[in-house]
């Protein structure tokens, strides 16, 4: 066998070569195009006005097609929350407020809230999380989580990371998942 390159194995290369860049930017164009459109991206925040929202009453909004659980902290609720639900709460003006996404960290069921107990029980496999949003009963094993937030005077803007949220961040309350604010 000679080792000159014949003229059939020379094609062969420049075929190869040709095929592996045309594979990387079909796989590129293919991302892109699973991508959500920029608009899209821009249109992924909701506003709550907060002002008239009650102590111990459950509100719940839809953002990006999760629901979010917004509730006002009365004095007994802040009273017995732990440290770590102390930190967790969204402070708008005199209030604090719990602020999560309304879905059972274990298998993604929507737990309900108990307002005579002032917690979230989850009826899929019992799990249960306190009025911070803190699991306190397994199977779930992080704590609700909290979306991208941002506080507007008594506005919260849903979507959007402010200096409350990146601070949650920074010092991780937010759990071992996160949600990317720009998804």
């Amino acid at each position: 066998m000679s080792e000159d390159i014949n003229r059939r194995d020379a094609m062969g290369i420049a075929f190869g070569a040709c095929a592996a860049v045309g594979g990387v930017f079909a796989l590129g164009g293919m991302k892109a195009a699973w991508d959500p459109l920029p608009s899209v991206k821009a249109a992924g925040s909701t506003l709550v006005d907060v002002s008239s929202v009650e102590e111990n009453v459950l509100y719940t909004e839809s953002w990006r097609g999760k629901p979010v659980f917004i509730l006002k902290k009365s004095k007994e609720m802040i009273a017995k929350a732990s440290k770590d639900g102390a930190a967790r709460d969204v402070i708008i003006g005199d209030n604090r407020f719990l602020v999560c996404i309304g879905l059972c960290t274990h298998l993604g069921c929507i737990p309900a809230y108990k307002k005579d107990k002032t917690m979230f029980a989850c009826a899929c496999h019992g799990a249960e999380f306190d009025a911070s949003g803190i699991n306190t009963r397994v199977p779930a094993p992080l704590p609700m989580l909290i979306p991208p937030f941002k506080v507007d005077g008594t506005t919260l803007v849903l979507g959007e990371a402010g200096d409350a949220y990146n601070k949650m961040k920074e010092s991780g309350l937010l759990g071992k998942v996160e949600l990317d604010p720009k998804a």
